[in-house]
């Protein structure tokens, strides 16, 4: 049965208590990954578990205590780099705005773990764009991201894994987002998107296609040339 009406939900940071949701997380995460015909990294249940019981996530529930959404922080670069991810909301939960509230937490909590640390992103869902820009971040190039090796081995799990290589991590169909706490207010509103762009999220989706169809089309340029010999 569709929901037609929003939930009461808690948007708290997860702990070892809530480690039996961790199965449906990451299935929840493959699936919908699957669906949109994107990638990306594979987490275990271990792994969320793990995140759980060290207080780096924050987990959605109702007031029946079902699931309702996640996401985790990772460290980067000796803490200098910060991540948000794996941001997801299970299906039936998706338009009440819930992954907003989400990502407004677990920004929260990353301020608060760590406070001098740069907060990024790389994502194809021009929804998480459009939140992460009302959040200070602005997009970067990917050469603005951390270079720590074990952060770019997450992606080798990713169906778009050739494309990153081809490109030799320059480029790949993710769009690098960057919030840098070093910034004045002043100065990251100086830098944001120009308003009707990050305003407009059916310019983030015609944005997002473009890039896709090019470095998709890139992908199968290259593998016509190297089945030739």
């Amino acid at each position: 049965m569709e929901i037609t009406q929003a939930p009461k939900f808690q948007v708290i940071p997860a702990t070892s208590k809530h480690i039996d949701y961790a199965t449906t997380i990451t299935d929840e995460m493959e699936n919908s990954a699957k669906a949109r015909g994107t990638g990306i990294a594979k987490r275990t249940p271990a792994y969320i578990q793990t995140k759980m019981e060290e207080g780096k996530a924050i987990i959605a529930l109702t007031d029946t205590g079902e699931w309702a959404g996640f996401c985790y922080i990772e460290a980067w670069g000796h803490e200098k780099f910060v991540a948000n991810s794996g941001l997801i909301v299970a299906p039936k939960f998706r338009k009440f705005g819930l992954a907003k509230k989400i990502k407004e937490e677990i920004f929260k909590l990353s301020r608060k773990k760590y406070p001098e640390a740069k907060i990024f992103g790389l994502t194809t869902g021009p929804a998480v764009m459009k939140i992460n820009s009302g959040l200070g971040y602005i997009p970067v190039s990917y050469s603005d991201l951390t270079d720590d090796e074990a952060f770019w081995k997450g992606c080798q799990s990713c169906v778009n894994i050739e494309i990153l290589r081809m490109k030799e991590r320059q480029n790949c169909l993710c769009t690098a987002m960057l919030f840098d706490p070093a910034k004045t207010k002043q100065e990251k509103e100086k830098k944001a998107l120009r308003p009707d762009f990050r305003n407009n999220l059916k310019l983030f989706e015609r944005w997002v296609q473009i890039k896709q169809a090019i470095l998709l089309k890139y992908k199968k340029t290259k593998q016509k040339t190297f089945s030739i010999f």
